[in-house]
């Protein structure tokens, strides 16, 4: 019977995204308590009154309508940076990237230390898969304030993808520096330090994680999967089980569960996980059952 030792993992890096819509420049200006009422053509023209309906429409999810808005207050101020800003992050809400790159270069050509416009762009280029562009975003927003924490999270996911995993590993230790108790960033750090070889590590990081958030499925699962490439099966099963109970639906932790019960030599509990994670639709569990069970 040729057993199975590699772990199928479940690693995550999770990535926030995005930021609330910024009004910065958006004056109401009074003089000596007296209030100036405006005909109504002049009011419906006005930079403002677009700029401020384009806000409560995005706010309120009509991604379309504040576009179009942010567009007609751009007509009438095309020097307004945040109308280019807002207008952008519409844009990536509707999953178009390029389009909110454009406008989000736009604001930081007004705007040069815009950062939340290059924060966005550089989520919006690792949606486009620019990893390289995304870093370089992310490093300017760094630049322009040392403590934005998740222009260091998602600078690490970037670093991630290019397989750069200690640059990776000390974007998060800063975010953590900056989130002492954010599981996302142990979360993330233990991702890295795994696809770097420090299995060791990662066990380490994904532990605080659970600390913290003891109802994490994923950060079970991986530790488990680790424990497991190092030898320890009966560690590995008992975190499966963790990551079972709290997400009951998941194929991969019975499939992963039954790696483990086979390598400590309980061939039954092996099958009767791989069974479950059949029935869920785990086509390579279907496999091991049909042929070792």
């Amino acid at each position: 019977m040729k057993k199975r030792t590699a772990f199928i993992g479940a690693i995550l890096s999770l990535i926030p995204l995005g930021q609330p819509l910024i009004i910065k420049n958006s004056l109401v200006l009074y003089s000596a308590g007296v209030i100036f009422n405006l005909p109504e053509k002049v009011n419906a023209e006005s930079f403002n009154f677009y700029f401020d309906r384009a806000y409560e429409k995005g706010d309120k999810g009509d991604h379309y309508g504040a576009i179009s808005d942010f567009t007609k207050a751009i007509e009438i101020n095309p020097n307004d940076g945040n109308a280019f800003y807002n207008r952008g992050w519409n844009k990536r809400k509707l999953k178009d990237n390029y389009g909110a790159i454009s406008d989000f270069t736009k604001a930081i050509e007004i705007n040069p230390n815009d950062v939340d416009a290059f924060y966005n762009r550089g989520n919006a280029k690792s949606d486009i898969k620019d990893d390289k562009g995304a870093i370089s975003d992310f490093t300017k927003a760094i630049e322009i304030d040392p403590t934005y924490s998740d222009a260091y999270s998602n600078r690490g996911v970037a670093k991630v993808n290019l397989s750069d995993f200690e640059g990776a590993i000390d974007d998060y230790t800063k975010y953590i520096e900056l989130n002492p108790k954010d599981p996302l960033g142990y979360n993330n750090r233990g991702s890295a330090k795994g696809k770097s070889g420090d299995d060791k590590g990662a066990i380490d990081d994904y532990t605080k994680t659970i600390a913290i958030d003891p109802s994490n499925a994923d950060a079970y699962s991986n530790r488990g999967s680790h424990k497991g490439i190092l030898g320890d099966f009966e560690g590995a099963v008992s975190d499966f089980s963790k990551a079972i109970e709290f997400n009951p639906k998941d194929p991969f932790g019975y499939n992963n569960r039954g790696v483990a019960k086979e390598l400590t030599g309980d061939m039954s509990g092996a099958c009767s996980d791989w069974e479950k994670a059949s029935y869920l639709g785990d086509k390579v569990a279907a496999n091991w059952v049909a042929n070792l069970c």
